[in-house]
């Protein structure tokens, strides 16, 4: 395994003595015991002092209470649980902000994260790796339009935003405690942690995994959602949509005038009428919606200024096992 200057990880340089699993949870209380037991039965095996912290993002299920029943056996497993459904990110912000560990996993609770890849992780973080990303190479039984999609955005993410990501990489990582502490720097709206996690920096490396099948219940990631993230991602990380709207109005607006000179030309200097109405009135109706089109991008930029400036708690925990002192957004 290399790291991402190529230099092969030989030395360990980092020492753990903690470890820190997070995972944001949606209704998944039939998948928590078995993968606290997956967890359980691979570290038991390794010299790690270790915690699992659920973090309950507003489930509506008993995922809450399986929580609950698992920290009642297991003084390591902790929970949070947010006063509603605050979305993915911001619940893999509240576990990031509170977990103790020297370095900490964040994977998702349906077992399609494979649980046996956390000790070479840890290992690739031992030899001196600040962050361990993962990169899911695409199964057999992944749908066609799913993998043209993924990496169709990855590719326009990476362009407009200069932070190169590669399709297959989602939250399943390992960081070290100096780079989560810098994460929870970040005070903007809308987070996109794929992204941050890349353009943080620090000695990285990348490690393949084939993903497994969800082991019960069905996916919380609707089209819409995917859809909202991959904008978010895009808007949080560059303003080039913004550009490209300036620079299509230009284009736009010469076309038009010459169009108008055009036009002024034959009124006056040939006895025809100006040809193409029909046209005309379709390329007007085409810039016109084009222009609303360039509208909403200025007035997504602008909406994403008024969230930033009233400064909410971007979550908000309702109840917590195991942790004593909760750290909230605003102390971060």
């Amino acid at each position: 395994m290399h790291n991402s200057n190529g230099e092969p990880s030989n030395s360990p340089t980092h020492s753990c003595s903690h470890l820190s699993i997070v995972v944001p949870v949606y209704n998944e209380e039939g998948n928590l015991v078995q993968l606290f037991t997956e967890i359980k039965t691979v570290l038991g095996s390794h010299d790690i002092d270790w915690e699992i912290l659920f973090v309950d993002d507003g489930s509506l299920d008993k995922t809450w209470e399986r929580i609950g029943l698992l920290h009642k056996e297991n003084n390591f497993v902790k929970g949070l649980r947010l006063s509603r459904n605050f979305g993915h990110q911001y619940a893999l912000l509240a576990g990031l902000a509170n977990a103790k560990g020297d370095a900490v996993i964040s994977m998702d609770g349906d077992l399609q994260h494979p649980v046996k890849m956390i000790p070479e992780l840890v290992s690739e973080w031992r030899h001196g790796n600040m962050i361990v990303h993962t990169r899911r190479l695409d199964p057999p039984t992944l749908s066609f339009f799913k993998k043209i999609t993924s990496k169709l955005y990855y590719r326009i993410f990476s362009y407009l935003s200069g932070v190169r990501i590669e399709s297959g990489m989602a939250d399943f990582r390992l960081l070290d405690r100096r780079v989560v502490d810098y994460i929870l720097e970040f005070r903007e709206e809308g987070l996109f942690l794929r992204g941050i996690a890349q353009w943080v920096g620090f000695r990285a490396t990348t490690v393949p995994y084939t993903s497994h099948k969800r082991f019960s219940g069905i996916s919380k990631y609707s089209l819409k959602k995917m859809i909202r993230l991959a904008w978010n991602g895009i808007t949080s990380f560059s303003i080039v949509p913004l550009r490209l709207a300036i620079i299509f109005g230009v284009i736009t607006s010469l076309f038009a005038f010459a169009e108008i000179v055009y036009a002024i030309g034959v009124k006056f200097f040939t006895d025809s009428a100006v040809p193409g109405w029909a046209s005309a009135m379709s390329v007007i109706s085409f810039l016109f919606g084009v222009l609303f089109i360039l509208l909403g991008i200025v007035g997504e930029y602008i909406g994403r200024i008024l969230i930033e400036v009233r400064q909410r708690p971007r979550y908000l925990v309702s109840d917590r096992v195991g942790i004593n002192n909760i750290i909230s957004d605003k102390q971060k």
